[in-house]
């Protein structure tokens, strides 16, 4: 076993190479033990390169209703009448904290994706 920290985009690849062929390994064995390092280091190496911004509101709640097989209509019991739950998706009004509550409650959507700052359409 010889691991190295991931310094560059060639060191993350030729980790990831490793991590295909150790895939199968049995856990607490040498090799099981090198796959859950490289893991590891990929995740810390990728982490840092590559972040993932988590998604403003109104994409956590199309990403909810993508998953769930939700139309718009599905909202109104989150958001009120259709032609608010149109002026949300469209970025042309802010959710109050009435509605947060009911689609963390209702649709399990995380508080954390709901009350982050975005911007509304002009």
């Amino acid at each position: 076993m010889n691991i190295k920290p991931i310094k560059t985009e060639s060191d993350n690849q030729a980790a990831l190479a490793r991590i295909e062929q150790l895939w199968d390994a049995q856990p607490n064995t040498l090799e099981g033990d090198e796959l859950d390092v490289l893991v590891t280091l990929v995740q810390a190496f990728e982490e840092a390169h590559y972040p993932i911004d988590a998604p403003d509101p109104v994409e956590a709640i199309r990403f909810r209703m993508e998953q769930a097989g939700l139309e718009d209509v599905d909202l109104v019991p989150y958001l009120g009448q259709r032609s608010r739950v149109s002026e949300i998706l469209s970025y042309k009004r802010r959710l109050s904290i009435g509605m947060i509550r009911k689609l963390n409650q209702g649709l399990k959507i995380p508080l954390e994706s709901l009350i982050r700052e975005y911007q509304l359409a002009r």
